[in-house]
């Protein structure tokens, strides 16, 4: 009995010369196609071990983003990119003293389609929020709602305590245990009784709850990309409603979005050329991360495992496909541990008894990224690489140094965070502070 085997594997020296559908083969005749097929080798039994050889069928990513099915596009993230720019004008909020509120920042938090939350009008008629995707992720959350409402429930806190600490001593000079403004050079800065800059707590902290979360956890995660008949969708090219793209096409260009998303009609398909300019969150730090030359290679590497990967679901092969998601993973995870060491040592670099408005600052970001890194992926183990404890400790250690906080920050502490961290990655604390 004549039998035929292919095997899908990513080849990028070897052009294919034709790809055949299993699925579109009459299997009643496969033993006869099988003859007439002289590139293909066969076997006369099932013996795996005594096949002669396999004819590989490569994976080529295209030259940028571009995917399209009947001369349409495939490739949509509409609703990353409202998440992105409702994102940007909350943490434009958490300054804008004179005209937010509690109530009206946490309206733009937790939108309701329809409701004027926002300056933007499409935003207002959109049918997204903020809040509902933040530790959201299937992998991490799906059975974890505790942790998922408690996180949610620690942004709330931060829009209360900057409107109800920070907006009432705005034009007060800041001092151990008071609330007020205090200079970092010629930048005025906001800060809470113990020096924390509750705007960026949020807006770091969202990098990771949110752009990082829903990337490598979510829409990247295996479960969710072969989620139901996903897989024999892609297979059959069944598409999504009366859209162009499958239904896992789709929520491999919903990750992408997340962090080129946010200006899609200028570089959808071309992104790196404005890498770190294009929103306030995770485009912004792959952008500086790779400004170092210790890490100039990642914002490549993640986007040409963004379109190899894309590539390979096209082509139904699901093994190069799951090979670029852990490198996305990987790298996304790397940045954000990278750029949580950069803040923690640079606030170190900062501290001066006389003037801590520059170590505030950057320990604030430090403070956002901290949160970030509870999202961040072991891509042996598919877990998180930190524990919610690891987290918490981290939090509690930056501010127990003594009874104000970060006027207490001593340089031993955050010395002893930033090596916890950087022993889970394959780099040093003097490599991630070199950064810009």
């Amino acid at each position: 009995m004549w039998e035929l085997r292919i095997r899908f594997t990513f080849v990028p020296e070897i052009k294919p010369l034709f790809v055949i559908s299993l699925n579109k083969i009459n299997m009643k005749r496969l033993s006869i196609f099988s003859i007439f097929i002289a590139t293909v080798f066969v076997s006369c039994n099932s013996d795996d071990e005594n096949l002669p050889g396999i004819m590989e069928i490569p994976v080529e990513a295209p030259a940028d983003y571009t995917f399209t099915r009947n001369n349409e596009s495939t490739v949509s993230f509409s609703g990353q990119t409202d998440r992105i720019l409702m994102a940007e004008e909350i943490i434009s909020a958490f300054k804008d003293v004179e005209n937010a509120s509690q109530s009206s920042i946490q309206n733009m938090f937790d939108h309701q389609e329809g409701a004027i939350d926002f300056e933007n009008d499409l935003l207002n008629a959109s049918g997204k929020n903020v809040r509902s995707k933040v530790a959201a992720s299937t992998d991490f959350f799906s059975s974890n709602s505790t942790e998922s409402t408690a996180i949610k429930a620690q942004f709330d806190s931060y829009i209360a305590l900057q409107t109800q600490e920070v907006f009432p001593n705005w034009s007060v000079l800041a001092s151990p245990g008071d609330a007020g403004q205090i200079l970092d050079g010629t930048s005025t800065r906001y800060v809470s009784a113990k020096g924390l800059e509750y705007n960026q707590a949020f807006a770091k902290g969202l990098t990771g709850a949110l752009m990082t979360d829903q990337i490598i956890n979510n829409y990247l995660s295996i479960s969710v990309l072969d989620a139901g008949s996903n897989v024999d969708d892609n297979d059959n090219d069944v598409l999504s409603g009366d859209k162009a793209y499958t239904v896992m096409e789709h929520k491999w260009d919903e990750a992408y979005g997340y962090l080129f998303g946010a200006v899609p009609e200028v570089n959808q398909a071309t992104p790196l050329a404005t890498i770190g300019d294009d929103d306030s969150f995770l485009n912004k730090y792959v952008g500086k991360t790779a400004g170092d030359p210790d890490f100039d290679y990642i914002a490549q590497d993640i986007f040409d495992a963004f379109k190899l990967g894309r590539a390979a679901i096209v082509a139904k092969n699901y093994e190069v496909r799951n090979e670029q998601a852990i490198i996305i993973q990987q790298e996304i995870s790397k940045v954000i541990a990278i750029r949580t060491i950069y803040y923690l040592q640079n606030g170190k670099a900062a501290i001066d008894p006389n003037n801590m408005g520059g170590a505030f600052h950057d320990l604030s970001e430090g403070y956002g990224f901290l949160i970030s890194l509870r999202f961040t992926r072991d891509i042996q183990s598919g877990t998180a690489l930190f524990t919610k404890s690891e987290v918490d400790g981290f939090l509690a250690d930056i501010m127990n140094d003594g009874a104000n906080g970060f006027w207490d920050i001593t340089e031993s502490t955050l010395d002893s965070i930033s090596e916890a961290i950087a022993a889970k990655f394959n780099f040093t604390v003097a490599q991630a502070a070199s950064t810009n």
